[in-house]
């Protein structure tokens, strides 16, 4: 399971806002997925990495199936 819960750890850290998020390509869709821990494609993943300057580990969080 993922979890993106980093993520939003990450943008409060770094002083960056979901308006900044949208106007630089992520859509209100994609940043819903995100919060309710739905899947998005590693282009998604990528295009956060580059728009925030983080890796992955960053925004996302592995969490293994029991």
């Amino acid at each position: 399971m993922f979890n993106y819960s980093p993520l939003w750890e990450t943008i409060e850290k770094k002083g960056i806002s979901q308006y900044h998020l949208i106007k630089n390509g992520i859509d209100n869709k994609t940043l819903d997925s995100l919060k309710k821990n739905k899947n998005v494609t590693v282009q998604t993943i990528d295009k956060l990495c580059n728009i925030i300057d983080c890796n992955p580990n960053d925004i996302i969080r592995i969490i293994p199936d029991k």
